[in-house]
């Protein structure tokens, strides 16, 4: 990775967090504690992936409908977060399989 790559990075995540910021004050409340989830649980491909932006144009359609953002997600935030995250490889999914994948530890 070079330093163009990381300027351009952090343009492209200003921008990101330029949208968040642009959201309404409850809105920006649970895209924090939902990236903060997401970033916890760690999908792999976060990077390459387009989660977080999604997330914005839900977020985006939500506000323009005039909807409060529990009525789109729901109650459960870390619910809704793992139906997105369902088809995802996670961090934790490599993790378990290192340990089960190792010689013996099987059958104790």
């Amino acid at each position: 990775m070079g330093i163009q790559d990381i300027i351009q990075g952090k343009k492209q995540w200003r921008a990101h967090m330029a949208r968040v910021k642009a959201l309404p004050p409850d809105y920006q409340i649970v895209y924090k504690e939902l990236q903060k989830y997401i970033f916890k649980v760690g999908p792999v491909d976060l990077v390459d992936g387009n989660l977080l932006s999604d997330i914005i144009d839900f977020f985006e359609e939500g506000v323009a409908a005039d909807k409060g953002v529990l009525e789109l997600l729901g109650n459960d935030v870390a619910a809704f977060c793992d139906d997105l995250m369902k088809d995802s490889r996670t961090y934790a999914d490599i993790y378990q399989e290192s340990i089960i994948g190792k010689p013996g530890t099987t059958g104790k």
